[in-house]
């Protein structure tokens, strides 16, 4: 049983920047093209981790299956604080 008191730790597995950040910038393209607001779309996404959110042109929602949420959100928190 999880004693609430408690901190869980969490340990995202890595797969690499130059990986999420190829898929992430293919997906941003193909929104764009299709006139969506990619980074509210992609929000959406790593939120949600609904599908629907990503346009299947370009094969994108296909592509964007590949990114570990844990993964990005992680790498976003870094990003903010200055830790990279």
């Amino acid at each position: 049983m999880n004693d609430a008191t408690n901190t869980m730790e969490f340990n995202a597995p890595g797969r690499g920047d130059s990986e999420n950040r190829k898929i992430l910038s293919q997906v941003y393209a193909s929104l764009s093209e299709k006139g969506y607001d990619p980074i509210s779309q992609i929000v959406g996404y790593l939120l949600s981790e609904d599908p629907t959110y990503i346009t299947n042109y370009n094969n994108a929602r296909a592509v964007v299956s590949k990114l570990d949420r844990d993964e990005i959100l992680g790498e976003m928190v870094r990003l903010y604080l200055g830790l990279v």
